[in-house]
Formats: structure tokens, sequence, C-alpha cells
């Protein structure tokens, strides 16, 4: 059974696996995420440094917290 699906959510595993990648850069070491997410390439993981500005990380920090 689809977890999201049950609570109304819209969700794919790429949205999904794109919104932790965005959420993990900002908390963890990009060498971490890079293994976690299986690039090869640190600057595949670098991508998602740059999804969002630093003032807006900042933010979307304090919304998760």
């Amino acid at each position: 059974m689809h977890y999201a699906k049950i609570m109304g959510i819209q969700a794919c595993s790429r949205g999904l696996r794109h919104s932790f990648a965005v959420y993990a850069v900002s908390r963890a070491p990009l060498t971490m995420v890079k293994k976690w997410l299986g690039h090869a390439k640190l600057e595949t993981t670098e991508i998602y440094l740059n999804v969002i500005g630093h003032e807006e990380r900042e933010i979307a920090k304090r919304i998760w917290q």
C-alpha cells in the first residue's frame, strides 16, 4: 500500500528523492549525500546546492526545525 496515497499526498519517487537531496545538502557533508544518492561524481550532487539560494536555504531550515 502506498502511504503517500493514504495520506492524500501527491508524491513520486523522483520527487521524494529530489526533496531528500535538497534537504540533505543543507544538513550533511556533501560527500555523504553523494554516497547516499549513489552518485559517481561529486559534481552531480553539487547541483542540489544551487536549487535555492543561501537566504532561501536558511529560511527553509527554520521551517523544517
